[in-house]
C-alpha cells in the first residue's frame, strides 16, 4: 500500500468530514415536525432528546480509549453504522418508546464519532510529513460542515416540496434520503481511510476499558488546576441549553408563525442551508474580529448578541423576520465556537488537549438535555416565545465567565519550564508526559 501524502490525507479527511454531515442536513428541518406529525407533543419531544445527551455525556470520554485500542477506522464504521441504523428506525418510528430508542442510538453514533476522523487526519498528516502544518486543514473542515449540512438542508426542501411519495409523508422523505447518503458515506469510510492499526485483540480492548475511569478522572482534575478552563468548560452548559432554542424551538415558532407544519417545514430547507452558510462566513470573519477586540472580549461580546438574536426570533411576528434573526444566529453561532476553542486550546498543552476538548464537548450535553425539558415544557404550557425568551437570557448569561480568560491574557507570562508544561500566569493546565487518548 502506497503511502499517502499530505495533499491526498486532507482531501479525503474532507470529503469524508462533507459525507458524515450532509445527512445531518437532510434530518435537522424536519426532525421536530416529523415527531409532532407522529403524535408526540413538545413536552415529549424534549423528554425523547434528552435520551441523546445522556448517552453522549456518559460516553464521551471513556470512548476515546476504544479508538486508540481498536483504531479510528473500526470505531467510526461502527459508530456510522449506528447512525444509518437510528436514521432507518427514525423513518418507522410512530411511539415515544421508539423514538427514544433513536435517539440513544444518535448518542452512541455521536460518542463514537466525536473524534476518530480528526484524529486519524492530524496523525495521518503527521506521518507523510513531520513538519507539515495540519491547522488548515482543521479550518477548512469548519467550511466543509457548514456547506454540507447547508445542501443537505437545502436538499430537504426541495423533497418535501415535492410532497408525499405514495404512503411515505413528505416529512419522512429526507429521512430515507438521509439513510441512502449515510449508505453512501460508510462505503467512502471503507474505501478511503487508511491506518497502521495500534495494538489488535481481545486484550487491548479490555486495557482500554480498564483505563477509561482513569482518563475520566484525570480530566476532570484537569478543571481544578486552572480556573479559566473550569470557567470556558461552564460555558458549555449555558451554550448546550440555550442551542434548544434555535435547533429545536425555531421549526415549531416558524410553524406557528406561517401556520401550517409542512409549508413551514418547506422553508426550513433553504433556510437551514442558508443559516449554515451564514455559520461559514462567520467563521472566516473571527481573525477580523480578534484584531478589533481579542479572544475573550470577543467570546463575551458573541454570547450577548447571540442571545439577542434568539429575543429576535421570539418576538418578530413575520416569517421574514423569524429567519433573518435565524440566519444572523448562526452566523454569531458560526463565529462562536472557533473564538472559544481557541481559547480552550490556550488552557493546556501535551497529552491531555484531546480530553479536555471532549470534555468541553460533553459539558453542553447536560446543558441541551436540562434546556430540552425546560424549554419546550415551557413553550407547551406557557408559549414558543416565552421559551425562547429564557433560553436567549440563559445563553447571555454566560458572557462574564470569559472574564477569567481576559484577565489571564493580559498577564505577562513566564517561559515554560519543559515542553510539557505551560505557564501558569496565563491559566494553562501543566500535563505529564502521558499517551494521548486519541479521540
Amino acid at each position: 500500500m502506497n503511502a499517502l501524502t499530505v495533499r491526498q490525507v486532507r482531501q479525503r479527511f474532507l470529503l469524508l468530514h462533507g459525507l458524515r454531515w450532509l445527512p445531518s442536513g437532510l434530518i435537522i428541518p424536519v426532525m421536530i415536525l416529523l415527531m409532532q406529525e407522529r403524535g408526540l407533543s413538545l413536552s415529549q419531544i424534549g423528554l425523547v432528546t434528552v435520551a441523546q445527551g445522556l448517552v453522549v455525556l456518559a460516553l464521551e470520554l471513556p470512548t476515546g480509549g476504544l479508538a486508540d485500542a481498536l483504531g479510528r477506522r473500526p470505531v467510526l464504521l461502527v459508530a456510522w453504522t449506528l447512525g444509518l441504523a437510528s436514521l432507518l428506525i427514525f423513518a418507522v418510528a410512530d411511539t415515544f418508546a421508539v423514538f427514544v430508542l433513536v435517539w440513544a442510538l444518535q448518542g452512541v453514533f455521536r460518542a463514537l464519532d466525536s473524534g476518530p476522523l480528526e484524529s486519524w487526519y492530524v496523525d495521518a498528516t503527521l506521518a507523510a510529513d513531520p513538519e507539515a502544518k495540519y491547522e488548515p486543514g482543521l479550518g477548512y473542515a469548519g467550511t466543509v460542515i457548514g456547506v454540507a449540512i447547508a445542501a443537505g438542508a437545502l436538499l430537504a426542501g426541495g423533497l418535501i416540496a415535492l410532497g408525499p411519495i405514495g404512503p411515505v409523508s413528505a416529512l419522512t422523505v429526507p429521512v430515507l434520503v438521509a439513510a441512502a447518503f449515510q449508505v453512501v458515506a460508510l462505503a467512502a469510510l471503507v474505501a478511503l481511510l487508511r491506518e497502521v492499526r495500534p495494538a489488535k485483540g481481545a486484550g487491548a480492548l479490555r486495557a482500554s476499558i480498564v483505563e477509561a475511569p482513569r482518563m475520566v478522572g484525570q480530566s476532570f482534575g484537569l478543571l481544578r488546576r486552572s480556573r479559566v478552563l473550569l470557567a470556558l468548560v461552564a460555558v458549555e452548559l449555558f451554550w448546550g441549553f440555550g442551542m434548544v432554542t434555535f435547533e429545536s424551538l425555531l421549526p415549531v415558532r416558524l410553524a406557528e408563525v406561517v401556520g401550517d407544519p409542512d409549508r413551514a417545514a418547506a422553508l426550513l430547507g433553504p433556510a437551514n442551508s442558508a443559516a449554515w452558510l451564514a455559520s461559514a462566513a462567520g467563521a472566516a470573519l473571527t481573525p477580523l474580529l480578534l484584531r478589533w477586540l481579542g479572544a475573550a472580549p470577543s467570546a463575551a461580546l458573541l454570547r450577548i448578541l447571540q442571545g439577542a438574536t434568539v429575543v429576535g426570533m421570539g418576538l418578530f411576528a413575520g416569517p421574514v423576520g423569524v429567519l433573518v434573526a435565524y440566519l444572523a444566529c448562526y452566523s454569531i453561532h458560526g463565529a462562536s465556537n472557533p473564538v472559544h476553542m481557541g481559547l480552550l486550546h490556550r488552557q493546556v498543552d501535551g497529552p491531555y488537549r484531546t480530553s479536555v476538548i471532549s470534555l468541553n464537548s460533553m459539558m453542553g450535553q447536560p446543558g441541551f438535555a436540562v434546556g430540552a425539558v425546560v424549554l419546550t415544557a415551557l413553550a407547551d404550557r406557557v408559549s414558543v416565545t416565552a421559551a425562547m425568551l429564557v433560553g436567549a437570557v440563559v445563553l447571555a448569561v454566560a458572557a462574564p465567565l470569559y472574564l477569567p480568560a481576559w484577565r489571564a491574557g493580559r498577564q505577562p507570562a513566564d517561559p515554560p519550564s519543559d515542553q510539557s508544561a505551560v505557564s501558569a500566569d496565563q491559566g494553562a493546565v501543566p500535563v505529564p508526559a502521558e499517551p494521548s487518548r486519541g479521540q
